[in-house]
């Protein structure tokens, strides 16, 4: 047997292999998940699909797409082409899309009919994997989308919150926090989604229980402009809620000077913080929300 075949008989076997097998026990990289399919795949094996027989990945957890980064992408295809093939599996009727979603549909908008493409006989676990990384990684989820797809990855592959975050290399506590979101009313998870409420209030919504509480404070979050700092404050116990309830409807917080940096601030870390006397204080419940803080800040314990 000649190189070249040899060659292409241990990338066919590479190719076969499951996600686990390519990754063994490291956290799970959706850009070398994509760059060991393509450099493992013969340039023969890449085939032209047509764009009508593909559908989505039924395991896609993003279900919102951004319009004007698709037409900026189907401006690029115009001139330039697809960069890099897709990658889908053979179904019953067609293919299901299992990395690439995007370029096809920004293909469809460039006026396309086919799209090349790399055939993966992924399993359904797989597949269900493949999809939250590439969205976590490449493209932010909205808020429930990323809930959703950890709650669905959880049920699915009958796995712990620990084992996850091993898994996909995110922080436990990022993945319990972001669950926790899934417990609020739908239409807070719709304000969520939409982004008119911020990540810093959702947190602290999603450890409410009286589901009437959690509606009122999304309504004074939206019209009444209450910051992340004021909902804190609200409902750091019932008793005060009620007590500055109308208060806070009919009087809305006078910012100070550092308002907009604590509120931004509050958002990214999804904890109270304050800037006062050239001091920036920040709260933290205990040791791993503090272990969670360190890792959005890139510090070492």
């Amino acid at each position: 047997m000649d190189n070249n075949s040899n060659n292409n008989n241990i990338k066919r076997r590479a190719l076969g292999r499951g996600l686990e097998e390519l990754f063994n026990n490291e956290p799970m990289d959706y850009n070398k998940i994509e760059e060991k399919i393509i450099t493992e795949t013969p340039k023969e094996e890449i085939v032209k699909i047509p764009i009508s027989e593909l559908r989505s990945n039924p395991y896609q957890p993003r279900k919102i797409f951004d319009t004007k980064k698709l037409e900026e992408l189907a401006t690029s295809i115009k001139e330039h082409g697809v960069f890099q093939p897709i990658i889908a599996k053979k179904s019953i009727k067609g293919y299901e899309i299992i990395a690439g979603e995007r370029r096809v549909k920004a293909s469809t908008i460039a006026g396309l009919s086919e799209i090349p493409a790399i055939i993966k006989d992924f399993s359904d676990n797989d597949m269900m994997e493949i999809a939250l990384l590439e969205n976590l990684q490449r493209e932010n989820l909205s808020a429930i989308e990323e809930a959703n797809a950890y709650q669905n990855l959880l049920n699915t592959l009958n796995i712990t919150q620990e084992q996850l975050s091993e898994k996909i290399g995110k922080s436990r506590s990022h993945i319990t926090n972001m669950i926790g979101l899934l417990s609020l009313p739908t239409l807070t998870q719709d304000l969520i989604n939409k982004k008119e409420i911020s990540m810093g209030h959702a947190r602290v919504l999603s450890k409410l229980k009286d589901e009437n509480q959690i509606n009122e404070l999304t309504d004074m979050i939206i019209h009444d402009g209450l910051s992340v700092r004021g909902l804190e404050e609200l409902t750091s116990d019932n008793d005060e809620y009620k007590r500055k309830n109308k208060v806070v409807r009919t009087h809305k917080e006078v910012p100070n000077e550092y308002s907009y940096l604590e509120e931004s601030l509050s958002e990214k870390l999804g904890t109270k913080v304050k800037l006062k006397s050239n001091k920036i204080e920040i709260n933290f419940t205990n040791a791993n929300d503090l272990n969670r803080l360190l890792e959005i800040m890139n510090l070492d314990k």
